[in-house]
């Protein structure tokens, strides 16, 4: 398969699953550590990403111009600094992450385990909340924290799902859905964003800037983005008013699939 095939199909699997509590880092590596795709990289991996979550600032663009608007008011000026204190702990925790020379996995199995393991994880926190738990819309200071743990957690553990850990980490602390949903979201724009940008300048600084593919990495972030403008619409408006038992079998069984084919 040529590359440019492979770079569009994975393109079209990040915008697919970027807002999904099902990883799409892990849907990334998948099909590429598998042999089904040619591998593209842990830089390609992590810079599409970006490319996938702008969409957010389309679907969030009415909150965003209120918040704008509303600048000087203390409860803006309080989210917008909740958003960067998360921003902030997680940079800490994926430089200290960096630093250790964590790489993405080259085998399907540690994502078949984290997939696996996160679904059931993910059936626990749906029945904790099945009794009406969360109650606020307000961000506290802890969830900031939480969530930020759980945006490193998920960043460590390819196949956890940042989104999917975000959420239901803030809903776990009482907060309601669709506010977790807003506040994962948002936070997923400056951390992916830097996220792809410290990975190119720490490979071209390494292999030097010249020798990256920037032609797979501008198409591959073009296409996750347009795919995720055709479908993020609907998808966070089905997050927020839904729970996440039925993603929960799915990474069930495609991890126990993903573990038997990895045995063979």
């Amino acid at each position: 398969m040529p590359d440019w095939l492979a770079v569009i199909i994975l393109g079209i699997i990040e915008g697919l699953t970027e807002f999904l509590p099902i990883s799409s880092t892990g849907h990334l590596l998948i099909p590429q550590n598998l042999g089904w795709l040619p591998k593209q990289g842990e830089v390609f991996d992590v810079v599409i990403q970006g490319g996938a979550v702008s969409a957010v600032l389309v679907v969030f663009a009415k909150r965003l111009r209120a918040m704008l608007a509303s600048l000087r008011e203390p409860a803006t000026q309080r989210y917008l600094s909740q958003l960067a204190a998360a921003f902030v702990l997680t940079a800490i925790g994926g430089l200290l992450a960096k630093k250790l020379q964590w790489k993405l996995p080259e085998a399907v199995a540690p994502v078949a385990w984290a997939t696996l393991i996160g679904g059931v994880v993910i059936l626990w926190a749906e029945r904790r909340l099945s009794g009406g738990w969360p109650t606020r819309q307000e961000i506290s200071w802890a969830v900031v924290v939480v969530v930020a743990l759980a945006q490193v957690l998920a960043a460590v553990f390819p196949g956890t799902s940042r989104s999917g850990a975000c959420i239901l980490a803030a809903m776990l602390m009482g907060v309601q859905r669709p506010a977790a949903t807003e506040f994962s979201f948002l936070l997923g724009v400056p951390t992916l964003l830097a996220a792809g940008g410290l990975e190119l300048v720490s490979a071209g600084m390494q292999e030097g800037f010249s020798h990256l593919h920037w032609g797979q990495l501008l198409l591959g972030s073009l296409v996750s983005a347009l795919s995720a403008f055709v479908v993020v619409r609907w998808l966070v408006g089905f997050v927020q008013r839904h729970d996440f038992r039925g993603f929960a079998w799915y990474r069930i069984v495609l991890g126990l699939l993903l573990l038997w084919q990895a045995s063979r």
